[in-house]
């Protein structure tokens, strides 16, 4: 009795050991890669003042082409490790790069996006971060990969590096690209 007391509990450990390992050792599991229940489902609806204090901005500014949505803040130290891939990507005339500008003073974001380069044909900002609750962020930065129709079909949690965008973002943008939701 006092043998199956023992053997019972390291048996258990064992099998988690070996399913955690199994799971760890699992080349295709993408960890940047957090699943949305949004994937697959229209954008949410939102009506957010423009940066630049032009207008506002809404779910109807990411449709009509492959719209790439960044959430950024000035004050994120990864969101400028990934704003050179932002760069790059602005240059694809057939992108639509639309940010999100996620509590943060409207003055900080502005003087950030004049030091850094400014990749976005708008920036909408959200001060009190109740769009980005609706997207189901969880933290600065995140990327949505949004096809013509508004319809989320893909979300990259942290920062994209230069490194991985070939691999993980760009095919997903290319395939979209091929589906007809260029501009």
């Amino acid at each position: 009795m006092r043998r199956l007391l023992f053997i019972l509990p390291v048996s258990a450990l064992i099998i988690l050991g070996a399913i955690f390992f199994m799971l760890l050792a699992d080349k295709t599991r993408d960890p940047g890669a957090v699943p949305s229940p949004l994937v697959g489902k229209p954008v949410p609806a939102f009506s957010l003042p423009r940066l630049d204090g032009n207008g506002s901005v809404t779910e109807a500014d990411l449709k009509g082409a492959v719209t790439v949505f960044n959430v950024f803040a000035s004050w994120c130290l990864p969101c400028r490790v990934e704003h050179p891939v932002l760069m790059r990507m602005a240059a694809d005339k057939r992108l639509r790069i639309v940010g999100l500008n996620y509590k943060d003073k409207p003055e900080d974001a502005k003087k950030w996006l004049a030091e850094l380069g400014n990749p976005f044909a708008v920036v909408a900002s959200d001060r009190q971060g109740r769009a980005a609750i609706d997207f189901g962020v969880y933290g600065v930065p995140e990327t949505f990969i949004i096809d013509a129709r508004g319809i989320i079909r893909h979300k990259h949690v942290g920062p994209i590096h230069a490194s991985e965008y070939p691999d993980r973002i760009a095919p997903v943008i290319e395939r979209l690209l091929r589906e007809g939701g260029g501009k």
